[in-house]
């Protein structure tokens, strides 16, 4: 029976004329995905306030605003110990430009080891965010006693305090990071003092459009691996992170550049301030430097260059920046799109890594009697390796991890498919599509139902 009438329906379109097909429904604006999650380490561990940390690895829990939280750690007296937070808002989250933790490490009878970090999203687009507190074993230095010390996590922000959005709680993961120190009677080489701020000549001279495909990771645990110098691109989400992990030897620099391709303008104003971003953290998850620039929809370009990786940067570093180049191993780019970007971005990222001189060639073979320090999460040739303050730097430790076992791989390319539908190509089967065009587009209508500088990690002279 539905044969007959489908004949009959194709006859009777081919004796009257043709109607004019109904218009199409106008198109509903479709919302971009939310970004994923931050993706903590495969062997975190979940802990809770008032819990010790056992020893080197990756620890979970979460904060609210105006909560404290304390962990305590069992310290020798011949170890540096590196401690870090990462603050992870969820996607789609209200967030403050105030809005962090205050992160400090303390005695058990208050004092303070050294200075307090504050680590502080400063915007409004919620995004992974990290630093560190250290016990530096040094002559002169406080909390050198082995013993037990309180690591002290504090959630600050405004929350719902000016009636503009409610209480938070977000996800915190904490890095436990153990670094041998130097042997005795045989201190680190002076740091470099001297270096350009220039990126190489032929750095970056391939188009935007060219490079390696790569998918950066949501966080320090999958960020994806970049194996030295060259041009990789990516696309970014509004709202989006994404990480990418690099290796740097002792003596190298770090030229990094982020060129945003042509996009969408922001509907109804002219641009989206601090709407991109490229930030560093270096092997232990400190912050080392952060560049912001203007969402607009045109091309843009961020620049990022480092002080050469040196032991003695964390003693001689004039600025945190450069205090923060003190390890070799994995540092760690991470590249922000607002939330409040229409669409999606297309990156190139640039990387150049100059060795400031010949003499500083071997380094990363030297150990800590040699006063070089050991590496953190020494990435080969390929770029694999771990994801450093999940590992304990000597290698030992619960929590540690073979150099290639502790960070996804990166994910294939996403390449848009297209959807081919075949023509017809007898006339009379188009006249009667034409004729059954109103029912579709009634059925397809009804299925369809938008500057604050980030402070540097407590990192000179003083962690």
């Amino acid at each position: 029976m539905r044969r007959v009438t489908a004949a009959a329906l194709v006859l009777g379109v081919l004796g009257t004329p043709a109607a004019p097909a109904a218009p199409a429904a106008p198109a509903t604006p479709v919302a971009p995905p939310r970004p994923a999650g931050y993706r903590s380490a495969p062997d975190a561990r979940p802990v809770r306030a008032g819990a010790v940390l056992p020893g080197p690895g990756t620890y979970t829990d979460s904060i609210a605003r105006g909560e404290t939280r304390t962990y305590r750690v069992r310290l020798d007296g011949s170890s540096n110990v590196f401690l870090s937070a990462v603050l992870a808002p969820a996607p789609g989250s209200a967030v403050d430009v105030v809005d962090g933790v205050s992160l400090s490490l303390r005695t058990a009878s208050g004092l303070l080891c050294g200075m307090r970090t504050d680590i502080r999203l400063y915007g409004d687009t919620p995004r992974p965010v990290a630093d560190y507190v250290s016990r530096r074993v040094e002559a002169g230095r406080d909390c050198q006693e082995a013993g037990e010390y309180d690591l002290v996590v504090e959630g600050v922000g405004r929350g719902g305090d000016d009636g503009r959005r409610g209480p938070w709680r977000w996800d915190l993961e904490l890095g436990y990071v153990v670094e041998p120190a130097p042997g005795p009677g045989d201190g680190p080489p002076p740091a470099p003092t001297v270096w350009s701020t220039e990126p190489p000549a032929s750095f970056g001279e391939g188009s935007a459009g060219s490079g390696r495909a790569v998918h950066g990771g949501t966080g320090f645990n999958d960020a994806a691996p970049l194996a030295g110098a060259g041009t990789w691109r990516d696309e970014l989400r509004p709202g989006e992170s994404r990480f990418y992990r690099v290796p740097v030897a002792w003596g190298q620099q770090l030229f990094a550049r982020a060129r945003f391709g042509n996009a969408t303008a922001p509907p109804g104003r002219s641009a989206l301030p601090d709407g991109l971003r490229l930030a560093l953290y270096n092997p232990a998850r400190g912050a080392v430097d952060e560049r912001k620039g203007l969402y607009t929809g045109d091309p843009a370009t961020l620049l990022l260059a480092t002080a050469p990786a040196a032991y003695a940067n964390r003693s001689e570093g004039a600025t945190d920046a450069v205090s923060a180049m003190r390890f070799a191993g994995s540092y760690y780019l991470q590249v922000s799109l607002d939330r409040q970007a229409p669409t999606a971005v297309p990156l190139a990222l640039d990387l150049a890594l100059p060795s400031v001189s010949a003499a500083w060639a071997g380094q990363e073979d030297a150990g800590p009697a040699r006063g070089s320090g050991p590496v953190f999460g020494s990435d080969s040739a390929s770029g694999s390796g771990p994801a450093s303050g999940s590992d304990s730097v000597s290698g030992s430790g619960p929590g540690s991890r073979s150099a290639r076992g502790d960070a996804a791989a990166p994910g294939p390319d996403p390449v848009l498919r297209a959807v081919g539908i075949a023509g017809i190509s007898t006339g009379t089967v188009l006249v009667a599509s034409l004729a059954a065009w109103p029912l579709l587009a009634t059925r397809l209508s009804g299925s369809r139902s938008r500057a604050r500088p980030r402070p540097r990690g407590r990192h000179a002279r003083g962690a």
